[in-house]
C-alpha cells in the first residue's frame, strides 16, 4: 500500500505528535502532508519520512502564527494531490481531515477532537478572547463549521483517541467512531521512594483556556500549599500575575526537569477537561496520583482511589475540598504504575493496526506489528 499521513502542523513535540511517531514506525515508508513544518521542533522519527506542506507554511511568519491562517486551511487541503495513494491517515484536532481523498482509496481519520474552537468550546474562547477576535469569530467560525461538517463526510473510518471524543464525533458529525487510546511512552518514567517525594503539588502542560489553569492558581492561593506549574502558552504571562506566594511558575522546562517533577510531586492537579490527556497517565507512569475534574478523558484513565481522585465541579473551591480529601487518603505507586502501564504505545500499534486490517480486509505484516504483539505477549 502506499500510505500518506495529514497531520494539521508540526511545530513541536506534543500528544498528537506522539500519535504521529506510531504511525510512523507503523507505515515507515509513508508521506507526511502537513500545513505548517518547522524541522527542528519535531523528532528524527518523524523528520524521516517525506513531508510535503500547504500553501499555508509560506506564509508571513506562519510557524509562529499558523492559528490565525485557519480560514485558508480547508482550501489549503483540498489542493493537496493524494492520487496514488491507497490508505489515507487523518489525524485531527485542527484542520485535517478535508483532503479530497481519491477514488478507491481508504481515509481513516484518528480525531483527537473535533476542532474545540468552533465546536464544544466556541463560547468559551469567544468569552475569553480580545474585542477585534470576538468580532471576526461568528462569520469566520460558521464558514469553518460548515466546512467541517461537510469534510466529515470524506472520511470512511473515524477513530476517537477517548470515549469523550468518539460522543463529539457522533454530536457534530453524526458518525460513529471506535476508541484506541493513545500512546503513551510510560517506559520513560520512573517512581522514587517515598521519602523522596516532595511537598508540593504539580500542574503541567500547555496553559490555555480550556485548561482552567487560574483555578488551581485560585484554589492553592487561598489553601496556602506549595504549587509548582510548568508549561508555556497563551495564558502564562496571566498565571504568573495570579499567582501568590505559595504558587511557582516555572514555565516551558526541558523533559528532564519534567519527569523529575512528575515523580516527585505529592500529586497532578488536572482541572481543565481534556481529549484524553496524557500528561495524567504520564505522571501516574512516575508512581503519583492525580487529582483530576471528573469530565472527559480523565475519567478513562485515572480509577479513583487507585490512581487518584475526581472533583465534580469545575471551581476553585472544589479544588481546594479534593486536595483536603487527598491528604486523608493513601495510595500504592505500585498500583498507579500498573494503571499507566494499560495505555503503552504497543498496545496502541496493535490496536491501531487491527482497525486498518478491518478496514481493508486483510492483514498487514510488518516488523513493527510482531515486535509490539511479542511485548504485549510478554507482559503478565
Amino acid at each position: 500500500m502506499r500510505v500518506a499521513i495529514v497531520h494539521y502542523w508540526l511545530v513541536s513535540m506534543r500528544g498528537g505528535e506522539k500519535v504521529l511517531e506510531s504511525l510512523c514506525q507503523l507505515f515507515p515508508e509513508a508521506d507526511i502532508f502537513t500545513h505548517v513544518y518547522d524541522p527542528a521542533s519535531v523528532s528524527e522519527t518523524i523528520r524521516r519520512h517525506k513531508i510535503v506542506t500547504t500553501f499555508i507554511n509560506s506564509l508571513p511568519r506562519a510557524r509562529r502564527y499558523y492559528k490565525h491562517y485557519l480560514p485558508l486551511m480547508p482550501l489549503a487541503l483540498e489542493q493537496i494531490d493524494l492520487r496514488g495513494y491507497d490508505l489515507i491517515i487523518s489525524c485531527e484536532s485542527g484542520p485535517a481531515k478535508g483532503v479530497i481523498p481519491p477514488p478507491g482509496a481508504l481515509h481513516i481519520c484518528y480525531c483527537h477532537s473535533p476542532m474545540r474552537y468552533v465546536w464544544n468550546m466556541y463560547h468559551d474562547y469567544r468569552e475569553r478572547t480580545g474585542w477585534l477576535r470576538r468580532f471576526v469569530m461568528p462569520p469566520l467560525c460558521h464558514y469553518v463549521r460548515i466546512w467541517d461538517a461537510a469534510a466529515s463526510m470524506r472520511v470512511d473510518r473515524f477513530i476517537a483517541n477517548s470515549a469523550t471524543v468518539a460522543e463529539r464525533i457522533e454530536k457534530y458529525y453524526r458518525r460513529e467512531a471506535v476508541v484506541i487510546h493513545p500512546p503513551v511512552s510510560v517506559e520513560f518514567f520512573e517512581s522514587v521512594p517515598a521519602s523522596e517525594v516532595e511537598d508540593y503539588y504539580l500542574m503541567a502542560g500547555e496553559l490555555v483556556v480550556y485548561k482552567r489553569p487560574e483555578l488551581a492558581v485560585e484554589a492553592f492561593n487561598a489553601l496556602g500549599r506549595r504549587l509548582i506549574i510548568i508549561g508555556g502558552g497563551e495564558m502564562l504571562a496571566d498565571v504568573r500575575k495570579r499567582a501568590g506566594p505559595t504558587v511557582t511558575v516555572m514555565g516551558p522546562q526541558p523533559f528532564g526537569v519534567l519527569r523529575h517533577h512528575y515523580a516527585h510531586c505529592r500529586a497532578l492537579v488536572f482541572p481543565g477537561e481534556e481529549d484524553f490527556g496524557i500528561v495524567p497517565v504520564e505522571v501516574m507512569a512516575s508512581g503519583r496520583p492525580v487529582i483530576a475534574y471528573g469530565r472527559g478523558g480523565a475519567t478513562e484513565t485515572v480509577t479513583p482511589g487507585v490512581s487518584g481522585l475526581f472533583f465534580k465541579e469545575q471551581a476553585a473551591a472544589a479544588i481546594e475540598r479534593a486536595v483536603q480529601e487527598f491528604e486523608r487518603m493513601r495510595f500504592d505507586p505500585v498500583a498507579i504504575k500498573a494503571q499507566a502501564s494499560k495505555f503503552n504505545a504497543n498496545r496502541f500499534m496493535m490496536e491501531f493496526t487491527a482497525a486498518v486490517e478491518n478496514a481493508i480486509g486483510r492483514k498487514i505484516d510488518s516488523p513493527v506489528c510482531r515486535e509490539s504483539k511479542a511485548k504485549l505477549q510478554s507482559v503478565p
